[in-house]
């Protein structure tokens, strides 16, 4: 194992510096994706793709045996103009590997990567699939969303994001609400009309001040901040409408539609989700992966930044090499060595991992 292991690791390296320097923002990974598969088909694997998704089992898949997933993705953000390398660079220094997407989600990716290929060909008491996936960055319809339903039943997905290889026992969920209060129009000399304005200022303290009930140990409160307002069309007209934006961010005690229900009751204004696809996640602190990774001394936390467990309706966790403070900045970078130790906490994990 340690062999193959050291193989998959160097190689991995190596993968992905092939993949900092090819260009894949969202949307746009397809050429990422095609290095992907076929780096995966030369190991002997059978590679399925869809869009700019790939991925592939280990094994025929066993009926009997339950299933996990190791996914992280492809695309990143698009550069700054405050780089002061090249982002498609790929630049070695010491340590040190500098590229756009290296540490975000780069690292982790590869690292999961090198880990199923250590294991493919081991006798495992569940089945294992690698997927790269497209559209994290943007929460896109057509990245592991899209793919799941391929998939099968899936028992413990392993999202590779950036955590400094401990564990994100929950993470937060996101739903953008649309709001509008409605009033009557007059002149704002006479006493006439309803200010749609002060009506929405009714609603606004509402979300800044509202308490729920339920409190998460790992994410704390639900936390809920008005971002954007549009009212009025010149100075001397009561505006009939007052539109506004609600960013909320969800603990795993509560659903997208059920927080949105509560919602609608205490406010006056039309609340219009832009979306519930995004829920908050956690795994048990009792789930046999947790038990074990706190055995080998890795700690837990309560993640505020999404990804994509927020579409995934099965149990996952979040954990991967890479600092999350580096995701989105000038010359991001990973250390090797961070993606050498992720790969050994992988396979600590995985082996002999009951579920």
């Amino acid at each position: 194992m340690e062999a193959k292991q050291k193989k998959y690791t160097g190689e991995a390296i190596e993968l992905l510096k092939r993949l900092i320097t090819t260009q894949s923002f969202s949307k746009e990974e397809d050429e990422v994706a095609q290095i992907m598969s076929d780096y995966l088909s030369e190991n002997g694997l059978e590679v399925q793709r869809q869009d700019n998704n790939v991925w592939c089992c280990a094994q025929p898949k066993d009926p009997g045996k339950p299933t996990i997933l190791l996914n992280s993705h492809l695309d990143t953000v698009r550069p700054s103009s405050k780089w002061s390398y090249d982002p498609f660079g790929a630049i070695i220094e010491g340590d040190k590997l500098i590229g756009l997407g290296s540490n975000d989600a780069g690292g982790p990716l590869v690292a999961l990567m090198a880990t199923f290929l250590s294991l493919k060909d081991e006798v495992l008491p569940y089945n294992l699939v690698f997927a790269a996936t497209a559209e994290e960055e943007i929460s896109g319809s057509n990245g592991v969303a899209s793919i799941l339903p391929q998939l099968g039943s899936i028992d413990l997905g392993i999202v590779g994001e950036p955590t400094q290889m401990q564990m994100a026992v929950a993470e937060k969920g996101l739903m953008v609400l649309n709001c509008e209060a409605h009033g009557k129009t007059g002149h704002a000399a006479r006493d006439e009309g309803e200010n749609a304005l002060y009506k929405a200022i009714q609603d606004i303290e509402w979300f800044r001040s509202y308490q729920f009930e339920k409190v998460s140990p790992h994410l704390g409160s639900v936390k809920m901040t008005v971002t954007q307002i549009e009212a009025g069309s010149q100075h001397n007209v009561v505006p009939d409408s007052c539109k506004f934006v609600v960013d909320v961010r969800l603990n795993e005690c509560y659903s997208n539609k059920e927080l949105h229900h509560i919602i609608e009751q205490h406010v006056g204004c039309d609340v219009k989700a832009r979306s519930f696809r995004l829920n908050s996640s956690f795994i048990p602190m009792d789930h046999p992966l947790v038990k074990k990774g706190i055995e080998i001394g890795l700690s837990y936390y309560g993640s505020p930044t999404t990804s994509d467990q927020a579409v995934m309706d099965f149990t996952t966790i979040k954990i991967g090499c890479g600092d999350s403070a580096r995701s989105h900045t000038p010359d991001e970078y990973i250390y090797l060595s961070e993606i050498e130790s992720g790969v050994d906490i992988y396979l600590k994990l995985l082996k002999d991992l009951n579920l």
